[in-house]
């Protein structure tokens, strides 16, 4: 048990060098010279589409997220395609691909060749948690297209249906440990969720034929009242009951007080780790004690946009984000 205990230890050590590696190709402003109007039209696009439907910010944020767990950060959520990864069943629902073309066709008219649909990806998430009231960082950037795109390759993703322990596994074959995990979860305080996701818990958990008893009893019944037996299962639901368009930590004390939507959110509260950062997140409000979440959550996205990253001669800067070059 000890030598496999070093041999994890060792391999965790190994995925942080070659993160911190990776990460340095990055920078802060790389198109500063080569389109310096590059971050300002990304911007101006998520405003534009997000003063239309504030839902999309959930979405580009979610993208972002897909893209990085399957063949790292590069874009490949993107192409269109029966076999592409954005055709795999856990890619159902994703949403916002409209914005990142809408953006990458002005890039194209400003800087031919120049900016990463990789990146534009990164800007927008970042952009998307900006116009939600949450924090805004300095988005590393200069991320290449990748050239692979399958959808058999969507394993890797998380589920809804995941304990912590294949949470845990899934992120930390990405680099990621609890706190990045719990931190990045909490990107769910905006957007919704279809019942057929999550209502299972609701009436049959685990063939019993009863709710999940994790489930606070009060919610219990509205979520019923929402998410009939059999209602319609495309029906969307808030994953933060309180306040579903704004970037705050609404969504840990959903957690905590059993008001969590997706079976694999509020299993967090079960498992002493991920607990206890739960708990540090929930116990705070808006204000001083407020920003802790504000402050790590910009740090767990930029270790998360920098997995497995292309950068300098590899991939390719695509000319249209849905198809290779």
């Amino acid at each position: 048990m000890a030598s496999l205990c070093m041999i994890c230890l060792v391999i965790k050590l190994l995925i942080s060098i070659n993160l911190n590696a990776v990460a340095a190709q990055l920078k802060t402003g790389f198109y500063s010279s080569s389109c310096q109007n590059a971050e300002t039209i990304v911007r101006s696009t998520v405003e534009t589409n997000y003063n239309k439907d504030p839902t999309v910010a959930a979405g580009l944020l979610r993208l972002h997220f897909h893209d990085c767990f399957v063949q790292g950060c590069d874009g490949s959520i993107l192409i269109a395609g029966a076999s592409a990864e954005r055709s795999a069943l856990p890619n159902t629902g994703l949403r916002g691909f409209e914005v990142i073309d809408d953006a990458k066709t002005q890039l194209e008219a400003s800087c031919p060749g120049v900016v990463s649909c990789a990146d534009i990806l990164a800007l927008a998430a970042r952009d998307a948690v900006d116009l939600s009231g949450g924090p805004s960082w300095g988005v590393p950037t200069g991320r290449r297209d990748g050239r692979i795109s399958s959808s058999s390759d969507a394993s890797s993703l998380p589920s809804p249906l995941d304990s912590v322990a294949v949470q845990r596994q899934k992120f930390a074959a990405k680099g990621l440990d609890d706190h990045d995990l719990v931190t990045l979860v909490g990107g769910h305080t905006i957007g919704q969720t279809d019942c057929i996701f999550f209502r299972y818990r609701l009436y049959n958990f685990t063939t019993t034929g009863n709710a999940d008893p994790s489930i606070n009893q009060a919610f219990l019944a509205q979520l019923q009242s929402l998410c009939p037996r059999n209602g319609d299962g495309s029906r969307r639901v808030a994953l933060d009951k309180d306040s579903q368009f704004k970037f705050d930590v609404s969504f840990f004390k959903n957690v905590r007080d059993g008001n969590g939507i997706l079976e694999s959110d509020q299993r967090l509260w079960g498992d002493a780790s991920t607990r206890r950062i739960v708990e540090n997140y929930a116990g705070n409000i808006r204000g001083l004690l407020g920003l802790i979440f504000d402050f790590e959550f910009p740090k767990a996205m930029i270790k998360m946009s920098s997995i497995e990253v292309k950068t300098g001669g590899q991939g390719e800067i695509r000319k249209i984000c849905s198809k290779f070059n």
